[in-house]
């Protein structure tokens, strides 16, 4: 029995219920609609991760090793975000026909379904388009990205949840007939070709980003804002003259202050540079998608705490010369504060750094949010 909406239960004109194309079907849908699901649950879960390393709950914890985890996982939340958007556009054009079929409403059953249609398509669209303006800093609206990305996650994933399960029996007849089972239609797009076109677009769209996160695919990446270019061959998300800190990074009067208990001291930086040095290699990744890995050189945070007083544990303040902008202050868990690799860095790949990287000194640690890599240090303190 055919899986098919007959033409003649279609809202539409004869002219056109008559000539719809092999396509517009359930078997194309259901297995494009897998295709999306499966983009869609690693955005989701990826994004609720990216936000729960930088907000996160009490119960959170995020391992500092590998050095790549962050880099891996935000750079597929926004390769499958991208992969989704043509597979969608497709999701959209092989089902629009259906959504025009008799009745309407009808039972609570249908109505749920065609409730669950509308506002998913409605927070996908919004995830995906406010997502790739992201990535290229390009904020067209007044509600602040992050927490109106997080709530609309849950939004977009509850009603992909809702749709599965009403649809779930005709999914699995469809996807149980082969595609040529129906014969296509003179002059009409055949499923099969409709199904590799998305699955081009879906591959096409992959690469033109996925260069900002797979440094070889980066002559491929034409999409990726950010993809090595900068001071120091490292991208810029920020710059000191947007930070408004140019004057204060250079005062003859910089110092870095470290409270430690009830001790604090005040550093210059040639009294860090004068502290034992250490290299660590590490990327640095940002939300955007971009990373890129980097040797930084500099104090160990926890030598540096140790140069002040006993480090009782628990997480650690940031404080950056930038205090007006969102991330003028981060907190590092103590996981990361012992390692090794985490540094308060003074130079990158061999040089001094730029002060677009953070001159005079910047918090660098293993697989964490660019965000959270305060930039032209002011302040460190053991959180209470």
């Amino acid at each position: 029995m055919s899986t098919e909406t007959p033409e003649s239960d279609l809202l539409l004109p004869k002219s056109l219920s008559d000539h719809l194309s092999p396509g517009r079907s359930p078997a194309v849908a259901a297995r494009v609609g897998i295709a999306l699901g499966l983009a869609i649950a690693v955005c989701f879960g990826t994004g609720v991760l990216s936000h729960w390393i930088q907000h996160p709950p009490s119960w959170f914890w995020w391992p500092a090793h590998p050095v790549w985890l962050y880099r891996l996982t935000q750079g597929a939340h926004v390769i499958s975000g991208v992969v989704a958007i043509p597979l969608l556009l497709v999701k959209l054009w092989s089902v629009f026909p259906r959504l025009f079929a008799r009745p309407l409403l009808g039972n609570p059953i249908r109505m749920l379904e065609r409730g669950s249609i509308a506002v998913l398509v409605g927070s996908v669209f919004f995830q995906l388009v406010t997502g790739l303006f992201n990535t290229a800093q390009l904020y067209l609206w007044r509600f602040f990205f992050p927490a109106a990305h997080y709530a609309m996650a849950y939004v977009a994933f509850g009603a992909l949840a809702v749709h599965l399960a009403v649809k779930l029996p005709v999914i699995r007849t469809a996807l149980s007939r082969p595609l040529a089972a129906e014969p296509p239609r003179a002059h009409a797009i055949s499923r099969r070709l409709v199904l590799g076109a998305a699955a081009a677009a879906a591959g096409v769209a992959g690469l033109a980003i996925a260069g900002q996160t797979v440094t070889p695919l980066r002559r491929l990446s034409v999409l990726a804002p950010r993809s090595g270019a900068g001071p120091q061959g490292l991208p810029v998300n920020r710059t000191a003259a947007a930070a408004g800190v140019t004057e204060r990074v250079r005062d003859a009067a910089y110092r870095l202050t470290v409270t430690v208990g009830d001790r604090t001291r005040a550093f210059t930086r040639a009294e860090l540079a004068a502290l034992p040095q250490t290299t660590s290699i590490l990327p640095i990744a940002c939300v955007e998608g971009w990373s890129a890995t980097a040797e930084w050189t500099g104090v160990r945070v926890r030598d540096l705490l140790a140069a002040v007083g006993e480090y009782p544990g628990g997480d650690l303040r940031f404080g950056s010369l930038e205090q007006a902008g969102l991330y003028g202050r981060s907190v590092l868990p103590q996981t990361h504060v012992l390692d090794d690799s985490t540094l308060v860095a003074l130079r990158l790949n061999g040089a001094d750094l730029d002060i677009d990287h953070g001159y005079p000194c910047r918090l660098i640690a293993p697989s964490r949010p660019g965000v959270l890599q305060t930039k032209w240090l002011s302040t460190i303190e053991v959180r209470a």
